[in-house]
């Protein structure tokens, strides 16, 4: 399939208590070695070439590969001789590298559809592919943004600019590159960082960079704190459980009126606010593992009242703002478009009778695929009549909130299947049925 690449030379220095002189790739994460469910993992998916950067004690993870008899392929250690930062490692080793190589990063526990990650790669013929992913730290995380189509437009390390709103997209540190594109920039200065120094400088130089968005499990345990978690969550079943190949449960969000207060057609991020405790009744249903899915008609695109990046800096104002209270959405759906005629200053090409703008389900059906929803176990939330109809088409159970329009719009005949205050008493209603 493809070659892979894991970068262990850390030496683990915050998880000293827990390796005792060991390196980091082999910590033990409920009785196995974090380096064996990497490999195992890559193995299931028909990689059978790992190259093994190693620097910190790498004695010791070739004896734990010889004793499990390199798990039956190809393994092979590569000493990095000194620290060369991620990229700079990558770099040093061009020449073991195939065509095409996954990066997965030594202290990341994983579980992700290597093969569906591989196959959006190919298909949109990007020179790299990098793995993105909401999470509930996004202040102090390495973000990226990304066009409407999924290219990358920026990089975002970490520390942040302060009074900016910025995308919960995170770089989860796995990437599938092709080894061409690297072929220039083999002197580039080492020791450096794939996220901080290396793609920046690509994507400056007009190389094609994808960001492939899921919610599938990457998750860096390289504190105790993480670790503890990631322990947690491997005995609780939920690292399975995030596995694309499980059916997932979602609750879908109205915006305007059910998450933030309604003021009329809202054209920029200034005018964007959230209801109370929104914030931490999202951060339940995260907890809860609901899959948390924004749908909503955006009509002042088609009438030319705001533009798509104003819309963007909106979406990265409520991402900010659920981030700073620990909470995510795990996908962001919107219709662009409206049907009738007759604005001033309307894009033309938006005026259609379109399959996304609800109550028609599109935006739900094109979720139910991304995200392989379970429509039966899973719910939406609304203000209007339209949202309930929508939820009755697509099959989803239904809230009508009293906030916002309250349901007194009187467009559709649909009926509730329950009705709560607001968000908050419908998350508490959602996660008290089971």
């Amino acid at each position: 399939m493809t070659q892979a690449i894991i970068l262990a030379g850390g030496k683990g220095t915050r998880l000293a208590a827990f390796l005792n002189g060991k390196p980091k790739c082999l910590i033990d994460i409920e009785g196995v070695p974090l380096l064996q469910r990497q490999i195992e993992l890559l193995k299931s998916y028909g990689i059978d070439n790992v190259i093994i950067l190693v620097n910190h004690a790498a004695t010791q993870v070739e004896s734990f590969l010889a004793e499990k008899n390199n798990f039956g392929i190809d393994i092979s250690l590569v000493d990095d001789g000194a620290p060369r930062g991620t990229s700079g490692a990558v770099l040093a080793a061009f020449d073991v590298l195939k065509d095409r190589f996954i990066v997965v990063y030594g202290d990341t526990l994983l579980n992700v559809d290597l093969k569906r990650f591989v196959a959006a790669h190919e298909q949109c013929k990007s020179d790299i592919t990098l793995f993105l992913h909401p999470n509930d730290h996004p202040a102090d995380s390495d973000l990226v943004s990304i066009d409407d189509e999924g290219w990358i437009e920026a990089f975002h390390p970490y520390p942040h600019e302060k009074e900016r709103n910025y995308a919960n997209l995170v770089n989860a540190a796995l990437y599938v590159i092709e080894k061409r594109s690297l072929d220039k920039w083999r002197g580039f200065p080492s020791p450096s960082d794939f996220g901080k120094d290396l793609f920046p400088a690509m994507l400056t130089a007009g190389h094609r960079l994808r960001g492939y968005r899921s919610f599938e499990y990457v998750k860096d345990v390289g504190t105790p704190n993480r670790l503890s978690k990631a322990a947690k969550q491997l005995r609780t079943g939920m690292v399975e459980r995030a596995s694309l190949a499980h059916k997932q449960k979602a609750v879908f969000l109205d915006r305007d009126g059910t998450m933030n207060f309604h003021r009329g057609f809202m054209r920029n991020a200034r005018e964007f606010e959230l209801l109370p405790g929104v914030p931490e009744a999202i951060r339940r249903l995260n907890d809860s593992e609901y899959r948390v899915v924004l749908v909503t008609n955006q009509p002042v695109i088609a009438r030319g009242e705001a533009t798509f990046e104003e819309l963007k800096d909106i979406h990265s104002k409520m991402e900010t703002l659920l981030g700073e209270a620990g909470a995510f959405l795990d996908a962001i759906y919107f219709c662009p478009h409206h049907p009738d005629s007759g604005f001033a200053g309307e894009v033309t090409e938006l005026k259609i009778d379109c399959d996304c703008r609800k109550p028609k389900t599109g935006m739900i059906d094109r979720a139910v695929v991304e995200l392989n929803i379970d429509l039966g176990s899973s719910w939406l939330l609304g203000d209007t009549t339209g949202d309930i109809e929508t939820a009755r088409r697509a099959g989803l159970r239904s809230i009508l909130v009293r906030t916002g329009e309250a349901g007194n719009d009187g467009k559709f005949a649909a009926k509730a299947n329950y009705a709560a205050e607001n968000l908050v008493a419908a998350v508490n209603l959602i996660l008290a049925s089971g």
